[in-house]
């Protein structure tokens, strides 16, 4: 009986927590009637590694609403038809919100375009409210002040020194740790303007990061860190850098932190872990470190770390390195064609498969298809060919008629399927190669007309061919 009773308080513990965690969102987004919206959680600043918290389609009256947990304050990114946009949220909250389309006067990307999200009813106490009170504030002061710092920068340096002195002053009053962290690392940044009164590197590590916490989810924090630690390892002394190419050649996650250890910037044995599984990440495509062992390292610290967020970022960077490594083995994926049939990596085992991802309404996707289609006809007993294409809407009789002409499978697949990023189609059109085991030939490959070099894919299908037929 006691144990039951136990574990009815449990669930009614961990219902109420979720109630008092949940976030509800109901927005306007007349430009995406029909669109997937999704709204990810950034699992860490450093791979950038982003997950859903929750998606939703757009009514036809324009309005879509969702609901999601979260245990504490911070940005999450909006992402909608190719577009994005952020916000913060808090436990316990409710926003109305706007999602505009693109800006007539910001010139089209075929990557997507950012976009500035409207808040409805912003109470005063929200996150929101307070870290775009204190963006505005700051802007004035620099809009203000900032042409001083030539011609006058005693004056400059002085009023700098009061606007710190009236932010620091102001917020000290606030029982939020995540805008106190975002006020004192914004106006951290401002340390970087070059002034007579701008603090040394080292005497910055000291004030605002040796004893302070990491506050890896709070994104003021993480853009100072990153800056701060940008491009480490070409900077670093002949000795130590040495030592850190020494340590790499070994795969050895502590000698690199030894190697570290001196180095008055990296005392603080927490940032320095941190420091090091960003200039694995950074370092992976210099040519100067194998980067089978950059991946060895990382994977050592995914399982080792005395830091479980460092465990969770170092795998979030090695499968980020991973993704679409010649050689590598290409991410798994799962799509659905016209007919709702299911199709994963294994659907297509035993044969090279040539990904062909592309847009019917742009103009450079409609001239390759012709040479696609030659192509297939020539090698289908060699590659499979497949199309992908985003869900979004396009005019009838230009899709329709685009389709019909592809003799091979084509798959309509949303904004928010991780096949996108995995494959880093960010462009069209967009080709990537695997040979039949699912390992990564070429990512991007060439395409079927001739590039910048005179060479096309016809040449790599040509020693496919020739492969098969002499086995």
């Amino acid at each position: 009986m006691k144990n039951k009773l136990l574990a009815l308080f449990i669930l009614l513990f961990a219902y109420q927590s979720s109630g008092q965690n949940q976030v509800t969102i109901y927005g306007f987004a007349p430009s995406y009637v029909g669109k997937t919206i999704s709204f990810n959680k950034i699992d860490d600043y450093i791979s950038e590694h982003e997950s859903v918290l929750a998606s939703t389609v757009v009514k036809p009256d324009s309005t879509f609403s969702l609901t999601f947990n979260v245990s504490n304050i911070q940005r999450i990114n909006v992402h909608a038809n190719n577009n994005s946009s952020h916000m913060y949220v808090q436990p316990e909250s409710y926003y109305e919100v706007y999602l505009p389309g693109n800006d007539p006067y910001q010139s089209y990307k075929e990557t997507g375009n950012l976009i500035e999200l409207t808040f409805f009813n912003l109470d005063s106490t929200d996150i929101n409210y307070k870290i775009l009170s204190f963006q505005r504030w700051c802007d004035e002061f620099m809009s203000e002040k900032f042409y001083t710092k030539n011609v006058k920068p005693d004056e400059f340096d002085a009023n700098l020194k009061d606007f710190k002195l009236a932010v620091e002053n102001y917020y000290s009053k606030d029982t939020s740790s995540f805008l106190q962290a975002y006020v004192m690392y914004t106006i951290a940044t401002f340390d970087d303007i070059q002034f007579s009164g701008q603090r040394k590197t080292a005497e910055k590590y000291l004030f605002y990061l040796h004893q302070n916490p990491v506050f890896y989810s709070n994104d003021a924090y993480m853009e100072y860190f990153n800056a701060f630690y940008d491009r480490l390892i070409p900077r670093l002394d002949n000795e130590t850098d040495e030592k850190v190419y020494q340590a790499v050649l070994q795969s050895s996650p502590s000698l690199f932190m030894r190697a570290l250890h001196n180095t008055l910037i990296l005392e603080n044995l927490r940032i320095r872990e941190l420091v090091m599984l960003k200039a694995l990440g950074e370092e992976y495509y210099s040519k100067q470190f194998p980067q089978t062992n950059i991946i060895t390292i990382l994977d050592s610290v995914s399982r080792g770390s005395m830091f479980a967020e460092h465990a969770a970022i170092a795998q979030n960077i090695k499968s980020r390195l991973t993704q679409l490594v010649v050689g590598g083995i290409a991410p798994d994926f799962f799509i659905k064609d016209a007919s709702g049939e299911l199709f994963s990596l294994s659907s297509f085992a035993k044969k090279h498969l040539y990904f062909h991802f592309y847009d019917p309404s742009m103009l450079k996707s409609t001239l390759e298809l012709e040479a696609l289609i030659k192509l297939y006809n020539e090698y289908k007993g060699d590659i499979e060919f497949i199309s992908i294409y985003p869900n979004k809407t396009y005019s009838d009789e230009n899709l329709k008629s685009f389709i019909e002409t592809i003799p091979w499978k084509t798959f309509k697949v949303d904004a928010n399927n991780p096949l996108w990023t995995d494959y880093n189609a960010v462009a069209f059109p967009y080709y990537v190669l695997l040979d039949g085991y699912g390992y990564v030939v070429s990512a991007p490959a060439r395409g079927p007309l001739p590039d910048g070099q005179y060479l096309s894919i016809d040449e790599t299908f040509f020693s496919i061919h020739k492969i098969n037929s002499n086995k």
